[in-house]
């Protein structure tokens, strides 16, 4: 486009990929004229106004709601919307500020169209081509309810033909036939004696609290009250310590966890580890600083800067061999391919963000098979939670027809099997 036209381009991305754009970009389209909007609210207007003397602007969603009046009048070429599940929900300002930049083409980039529901693919399409599945109201009644609540696999085809012309999928296994083996292992662990005593004990007393709490409120008030006591099992399976102070006790999941860790160092290996519980870290440094292991963590606070320095060095010191990343913080946007293990310390509801995840490290420029450990703790929630994903993720030789997980929101009878 550049070539034949002198017009502007817009990406919009999460902050925390704003850089490795304008990296991408000066790597390998040089000539490309680009300028991030950053800055205090002035700096940015004043960039915003000399747009037209860019090839491509790069912006992230947070600042473009902040900004969005400042575009009113501007013509893009492109609007590519990054990690467009970032708009799946139509009501946020994300998705109403994106919506209302005016642009010839629009692209959608995402790896998880659907993460929870179809409303959500409803969203993205919204963006890329308004109106072309209906209303929001229409789409309800013709598509998310029937697939939904009923398993209408007639719908599931109706909508698969409706948006297979306009959607572009890179499946890994057909454009990189070089691309090595990834093997997932679910390794099982058992509670230590005393943080088995403190999950039992809690698992009653929640088992009673949710029976009280559906009996006063009913379902639909209750799911956040449930949720807070669902996570604090989740927490014990990982460590106890995460809440009760002064605890003393071990952890059969952390025990696991650094015997992979110690088995695969001295195998020449490196590791990413995921988390969904950031303070689980400092548990789990103690342990690797006791062990003289060096490593590196990236956690929802650590800046956007630090992200890409950090990347270039666990990818090119071999010295580095742990990298500890929040799986909120750094599911996406990381090229990690240096690492060929990696660890899902606790398991998330969503597999597809698991999934998103383990592609830090198993994607283009990988060399080695790569290894998955998902750590499950026995006769625990974990455990029904992995069953549950793997029921959510069969049910849904989707609307994509690939693997993409197609978790609908959980209902009350899937939350209660979880205590059964």
């Amino acid at each position: 486009m550049k070539d034949n036209k002198n017009e502007t381009s817009i990406v919009v991305c999460p902050s925390t990929l704003v850089l490795n754009w304008k990296a991408e970009v000066e790597k390998w389209c040089p000539s490309i004229k680009t300028l991030i909007i950053r800055g205090n609210s002035k700096e940015r207007i004043e960039k915003i106004e000399k747009y037209k003397d860019y090839d491509l602007l790069i912006t992230s969603y947070d600042l473009l709601k902040r900004d969005i009046e400042n575009y009113e009048n501007k013509k893009f070429k492109l609007i590519i919307a990054d990690e467009a599940q970032y708009i799946k929900n139509s009501l946020t300002q994300n998705a109403t500020s994106l919506k209302s930049l005016n642009g010839e083409t629009k692209f959608a980039l995402t790896g998880t169209p659907i993460e929870n529901s179809v409303a959500e693919l409803w969203s993205i399409f919204d963006f890329v081509m308004p109106g072309y599945l209906y209303k929001y109201s229409k789409f309800k009644k013709k598509f998310e309810e029937p697939i939904l609540k009923y398993d209408d696999k007639e719908a599931m085809e109706r909508l698969k033909r409706l948006i297979s012309p306009f959607v572009l999928r890179r499946i890994k296994k057909d454009v990189l036939t070089e691309l090595p083996d990834k093997n997932i292992t679910v390794m099982k662990n058992e509670m230590e004696e005393e943080q088995e005593k403190i999950y039992l004990s809690y698992l009653a007393q929640t088992k009673k609290e949710i029976a009280e709490e559906l009996n006063d409120n009913g379902f639909e008030k209750s799911k956040f009250k449930i949720l807070m006591l669902l996570t604090r099992l989740r927490q014990i399976c990982c460590h106890p310590g995460l809440f009760i102070e002064n605890y003393k006790g071990g952890s059969g999941k952390l025990k696991q966890c650094m015997d992979i860790v110690t088995d695969a160092i001295e195998s020449g290996h490196k590791i990413l580890l995921f988390s969904s519980y950031t303070s689980m870290f400092p548990i789990i440094e103690k342990e690797l600083e006791k062990r003289k292991v060096k490593f590196l963590k990236l956690i929802g606070s650590t800046p956007v800067n630090d992200r890409i320095q950090m990347v270039d060095e666990f990818n090119n010191n071999d010295e580095i061999k742990i990298f500890l990343i929040s799986l909120k913080a750094g599911g996406t946007g990381l090229n990690l391919t240096s690492a060929d293990v990696v660890i899902h310390y606790d398991p998330w509801w969503n597999v597809s963000s698991e999934n998103q995840a383990t592609d830090r490290a198993y994607r283009i420029g990988q060399k080695n098979s790569v290894q998955v450990y998902k750590l499950i703790t026995s006769n625990s929630i974990e455990e029904k939670i992995n069953k549950m994903q793997e029921r959510k993720e069969k049910l849904s030789k989707d609307v994509l027809s690939t693997k993409e997980t197609f978790i609908s929101k959980m209902s009350k009878e899937e939350i209660l099997d979880l205590f059964a």
